[in-house]
């Protein structure tokens, strides 16, 4: 059939079927099929250089072509979302007014990229342009790494406000003291520049609350100046409630400055695996609650997040320490009915046993969380290391076809208006807009041929699909618009013509 054959056949005739639910949870029976849900993403890591840039003081075209070659390759993939670190520990991967440039990019803290441009902006993009999501990722309360290449600059709270941070151990360690109020203020401020100025759709941070006590040679934290402040002024807490507190109020701050800012941007956590040894029972390791003081029960519990992604780096079958049965225990804790898409480490998985080990965690997921299923991957240089079996069996198996994001009703549950399309008669393109005064951010194009349904998520910025001389010929396509909260239009169907 011939592209005019192929216009001729769809007409220009139009009909609109709605899709029930705000997130478009079902639809009229002779519409198309409803698209997969599931949150596909992975880390990238500044700190260190983990994933990028691959050294420090690469050339900028240098590192621009890294960035785009991760971003394509989660979209060879079919993932969804990438979670980019934009504060490695008290400096900035963007032109930030409050914080040093970060040395993972120049070499140099402080220091620019020349020629000038902004990561974060080219980050955000670059993900965009190829309908992925972007959460920036910060560390709330790293002063400096041991992985700094450069010196510590001038304008790093570490040499400007002494005062606000602690050395721990000899290695290079500084921490700000998250009891401190101007700690919070500043921590808060970063986060909040972020949200105002970058078109980002998450906040995220990681499990680095109070420092690991392997990075102070073992020891406590050292707070006596702060603990004894707040003890001359009255305070009656214990000194371990007193630094959970401390944190309890960073965490519900940045939930609601973020909402009162921009309620669309969700808001992520990623702790540490384990809450407290015995929850559930038989669970052993790390106690977060009393050494990185972070109650991650409470802030679930109390709907301070819209994404949980603790980080579960373990076997399906490890009884201490098991990827369901945490799972399990951490669904059970959410309260608000929020999303729980946990982490795991691909940079354990070693051959065919342990690709197959995340494919695992992967259909643990849809099994124990059919209504939000999905995971957060540590970390991207993985899935593009040669040789690396992980990014294969995903793709092969439980990612072959795409999938949105699930929705997250609480915080939009109206879903934007159907779009207009037209046809072209001179030949097989389908062309649309915006149905209303909301832009889509993604573009769901189902066609149908022989009965059967294919479904491609586009992004905002495409706008028309050309079928010229294929076949079989679709017999119907649906186009649907999919807002920043994931919710769905209604689909425009081009209808199958009457025999």
């Amino acid at each position: 059939m011939t592209a005019l054959r192929f216009a001729s056949a769809l007409t220009i005739a139009f009909l609109l079927h709605a899709c029930a639910g705000s997130s478009g949870a079902s639809r009229e029976p002779d519409a198309p099929p409803l698209p997969d849900r599931e949150f596909r993403a992975a880390w990238v890591a500044t700190v260190a250089n983990i994933d990028w840039p691959s050294r420090p003081g690469l050339p900028v075209a240098q590192q621009q072509q890294e960035a785009r070659a991760i971003l394509d390759r989660l979209v060879e993939l079919n993932m969804n979302a990438v979670v980019f670190q934009v504060r490695p520990h008290a400096d900035a991967l963007y032109d930030s007014p409050l914080e040093p440039w970060s040395a993972y990019l120049t070499g140099a803290q402080g220091q620019a990229p020349t020629p000038y441009y902004d990561p974060l902006a080219f980050w955000i993009d670059e993900a965009h342009a190829r309908g992925l999501q972007l959460h920036a990722w910060f560390n709330p309360y790293r002063a400096n790494h041991p992985s700094n290449p450069g010196d510590i600059c001038e304008r790093s709270i570490v040499r400007a406000r002494p005062e606000l941070v602690v050395k721990l151990g000899n290695k290079g360690y500084w921490w700000m003291d998250p009891a401190m109020a101007e700690v919070q203020d500043l921590t808060t401020s970063v986060v909040m520049d972020v949200v105002r100025r970058y078109d980002i759709d998450g906040v995220h941070l990681d499990d680095y609350f109070y420092p690991y006590r392997s990075y102070h040679d073992g020891q406590d934290f050292p707070d006596d100046r702060s603990w004894s402040a707040y003890r001359a002024s009255g305070g009656e807490l214990a000194r371990n409630d007193w630094r959970r507190r401390a944190v309890d109020t960073l965490i519900e701050r940045l939930y609601r400055e973020i909402k009162a800012a921009k309620p669309r941007v969700e808001f992520g956590i990623s702790p540490f695996g384990i809450w407290r040894p015995g929850h559930p029972r038989g669970i052993q390791g790390l106690d977060q609650y009393d050494v990185l003081f972070a109650d991650a029960k409470r802030w679930w519990n109390e709907g301070w997040v819209d994404y949980y992604s603790p980080q579960l780096y373990w076997p399906i079958a490890q009884v201490a320490q098991s990827f369901p049965v945490l799972l399990g225990w951490w669904r059970d804790q959410n309260r608000h009915g929020r999303h729980l898409w946990p982490g795991t480490s691909i940079s354990r998985a070693r051959g065919e046993a342990g690709a197959a080990e995340i494919v695992g965690h992967v259909m643990i997921t849809r099994g124990m969380l059919p209504e939000s299923p999905g995971v957060c991957m540590f970390s991207m240089k993985v899935l593009q290391r040669p040789g690396s079996e992980v990014g294969p069996k995903l793709r092969a198996g439980p990612y072959a076809r795409p999938a949105l994001i699930p929705a997250s009703p609480w915080l939009d549950d109206q879903p934007p208006a159907a779009p207009v399309v037209q046809l072209d008669q001179r030949g097989g393109a389908v062309s649309w807009r915006d149905g209303g005064d909301e832009p889509a951010f993604l573009w769901l194009v189902q066609v149908e041929r022989d009965g059967r349904w294919s479904t491609t998520v586009l992004p905002g910025e495409r706008r028309t699909i050309t079928f010229g001389e294929q076949q079989p010929p679709p017999s119907r396509i649906a186009i649907t618009a999919v807002d920043r909260t994931r919710n769905l239009s209604p689909p425009t169907i081009v209808p199958k013509p009457p025999r």
